[in-house]
C-alpha cells in the first residue's frame, strides 16, 4: 500500500567524515546561523503583509496563503527531511535543503505576481524541511557530551526561541527602510554563506541503510493541504461551496491513507505507538494547539497595528519586542524550575497565561491603545508561551525508544509547523464570517477590528482546550518503562531537547 525508496549507505558504526581543520565554534555560529534563518522565515513576512497585499492584490483571506504555503510544506516533510538524512548523509541532506530555501528566497523576492510568490513560499518550506532535522543533529555529533554541548544546546536554544519574534522586528525594520520584497532577499546572502561554509566546518554524519517512506509523506502533506485549503476557501466562499466541501473530503481520505500507510509500511515517518502513551499523546496535541494559537496572533495582530492603529511597519516590529523579552526571559528561567515542581504545573500556568492574554485581546477596537490594551496581552503571550514549550518538548521525548527518538522528534517539530498552518486557517475562517457580519459598518478599519476580535475569541478556545487537555492527559511525572532506552543503548542525537520555541 505504501511507496518506499530504499537507498543503501555506509554502516551505521562508519565514522562520520570530519572536515580538516574544523573549528566547533565556526561550526555551531553556521548551525544557528541557519536555524535562526528558517525559525526567521515563519514571521518575518507578517509585518510586511499589508505592503505584500497591496503590490500583488491578495484577497484579505487569501493573504494567509503566503504563511501557510511555507508552513505546510515544512511541517508535512520534516519526518521526510529527518528520515533522508539518516539515509543519504546528515549533511548532504542538510546542504541541499538550505540551497534550495535560499534559491527560493531569491524567486520569492522577484515575484510578480502572487502566485509566484505562494509558490516560492512553498519551494522555501520544502528546503526547510530538509534543512531544519539536521541542525539539531549536528551539535551532537560536533560537540561531545558534558559541558561543551550544554553551552552548545543553550546558545541554540536561546537563538531559536527568540528568532519568531525577532522576525517581526526584523520584518518591520526592512519593509520600512528598503522594501517588503527584502524580508526574503536577506536570506540569499546568509543562506549562501551556509552553504559554502558547511562542507568545510561541519561533520558528515555515518549513513544508515533503510527506506524513505515516500507514501507517507505524500499522504499527509497532500491531506493537511487539501484540508487548509477547505477552510480558507470557506472563508470567502461559504461552507456550501462545492470546491470547499470537495477538499474537506479529499483532506479525509488522503489523511486515511496516511494512517493506513503508517500502520503497514516497516519504516514508517510517524510510528503510531508514540501516540499510545496519554501523556506524550496530549503533550503532542498542546504543541499542535499552542502554536495554532499564536501563528494566529502574530497575523491577526500584524494587520491591526498597521491598519487599524495606523503602527508603521518598523513601529509594529517593535511592539512585539515585549512579548519578546518576556518569552526569551521565561525560557531561561524554566530549566531551573522543572527539576522542582515537574512539568505539568509550568505547562498549566502557561496555557493560563495564554488564555488570560488572548481574552484580554479579543475587547480591542480600533479605539484601543498600545500601552492600555496591548502592551499586558503581548507579556502575558510572551511568558505564557515561554513556559509551555520547553515542558512540552521535555514530556514527548521522556521515555522514547532509541529507534523511535528520531521520529518522535520529528513529530514534534511537525506539530508545531502543521499546528500553525491548521490553526491559521481556522482563524481565517472564522475572521471571514466576522468580517462579513459587520460589513453593514461605514469604516473598513471597524470591519477589520471586528473580524479581528472574532479571530482572537476562537484563538482563546484554543488556547482553553490546550488546558484542558494539559490539565487531564498530562501526567504529573511523565511515564518510563517498556518505552524506555536500555542503559547501554547509544542516545539519538535527533532526541536530545529540542529549541523552547522553534
Amino acid at each position: 500500500m505504501s511507496t518506499s525508496l530504499t537507498v543503501m549507505g555506509r554502516p551505521a558504526g562508519a565514522p562520520g567524515l570530519r572536515p580538516r581543520g574544523a573549528r566547533p565554534g565556526v561550526a555551531l555560529a553556521v548551525i544557528v546561523t541557519c536555524q535562526l534563518m528558517l525559525v526567521l522565515d515563519g514571521t518575518v513576512v507578517n509585518i510586511a503583509l499589508p505592503q505584500i497585499q497591496e503590490a500583488l492584490r491578495f484577497s484579505a483571506t487569501g493573504l494567509s496563503w503566503v504563511l501557510n504555503a511555507y508552513l505546510l510544506p515544512f511541517g508535512g516533510l520534516l519526518l521526510l527531511g529527518g528520515r533522508a538524512g539518516d539515509v543519504l548523509g546528515r549533511r548532504r541532506v542538510f546542504g541541499a535543503g538550505v540551497l534550495l530555501f535560499t534559491l527560493a528566497s531569491l524567486l520569492g523576492g522577484l515575484a510578480p505576481a502572487a502566485g509566484w510568490l505562494v509558490a516560492a513560499r512553498a519551494l522555501q518550506g520544502v528546503g526547510a524541511a530538509f534543512a531544519a532535522p539536521s541542525a539539531l543533529a549536528f551539535i551532537a555529533s560536533t560537540f561531545p557530551e558534558g559541558p561543551a554541548r550544554n553551552r552548545a544546546l543553550a546558545l541554540y536554544s536561546a537563538v531559536a526561541g527568540a528568532g519568531g519574534a525577532l522576525g517581526l522586528l526584523l520584518g518591520g525594520m526592512l519593509t520600512a527602510w528598503a522594501s517588503w520584497r527584502w524580508v526574503l532577499f536577506i536570506n540569499v546572502p546568509v543562506g549562501a554563506a551556509v552553504v559554502l561554509l558547511a562542507p568545510r566546518v561541519i561533520p558528515e554524519s555515518p549513513r544508515r541503510p533503510g527506506q524513505l517512506d515516500l507514501a507517507g509523506s505524500l499522504t499527509s502533506t497532500a491531506g493537511m493541504a487539501a484540508l487548509v485549503y477547505g477552510f480558507i476557501r470557506a472563508a470567502a466562499h461559504g461552507w456550501g461551496d462545492r470546491p470547499t466541501l470537495g477538499a474537506f473530503a479529499a483532506a479525509a481520505v488522503l489523511l486515511a491513507l496516511f494512517l493506513a500507510v503508517e500502520a503497514r509500511v516497516a519504516q514508517p515517518l510517524l510510528p503510531l505507538r508514540l501516540f499510545a502513551d496519554r501523556t506524550r499523546a496530549g503533550a503532542y496535541f498542546d504543541m499542535l494547539l499552542f502554536f495554532a494559537t499564536m501563528f494566529g496572533v502574530f497575523f491577526f495582530l500584524t494587520q491591526f497595528l498597521q491598519d487599524v492603529l495606523g503602527f508603521s511597519p518598523l513601529r509594529a516590529g517593535v511592539a512585539f519586542l515585549p512579548l519578546s523579552l518576556a518569552m526569551f526571559a521565561t525560557v531561561r528561567t524554566v530549566p531551573r524550575l522543572l527539576p522542582r515542581v515537574g512539568p505539568k504545573p509550568i505547562v498549566v500556568a502557561g496555557a493560563t497565561l495564554i488564555a488570560g492574554g488572548l481574552a484580554w485581546l479579543t475587547r480591542i477596537s480600533p479605539a484601543s491603545g498600545y500601552a492600555t490594551d496591548l502592551l499586558g496581552p503581548l507579556l502575558l503571550l510572551g511568558v505564557g508561551v515561554g513556559a509551555c514549550i520547553m515542558p512540552l518538548n521535555v514530556v514527548i521525548l521522556a521515555g522514547v525508544r532509541s529507534e523511535d527518538s528520531g521520529a518522535a522528534a520529528g513529530a514534534l517539530q511537525t506539530m508545531q509547523q502543521v499546528g500553525g498552518a491548521l490553526g491559521l486557517a481556522l482563524l481565517v475562517t472564522v475572521f471571514g464570517a466576522a468580517s462579513r457580519a459587520a460589513a453593514g459598518q461605514t469604516q473598513a478599519a471597524s470591519i477589520l477590528a471586528h473580524g479581528i476580535d472574532g479571530a482572537f475569541t476562537a484563538a482563546a478556545l484554543f488556547a482553553v482546550a490546550a488546558l484542558a487537555l494539559a490539565v487531564v492527559a498530562i501526567r504529573a511525572t511523565p511515564a518510563r518503562g517498556r518505552t524506555g532506552r536500555a542503559d547501554d543503548e547509544p542516545d539519538d542525537v535527533r532526541a536530545l531537547p529540542l529549541d523552547p520555541a522553534a
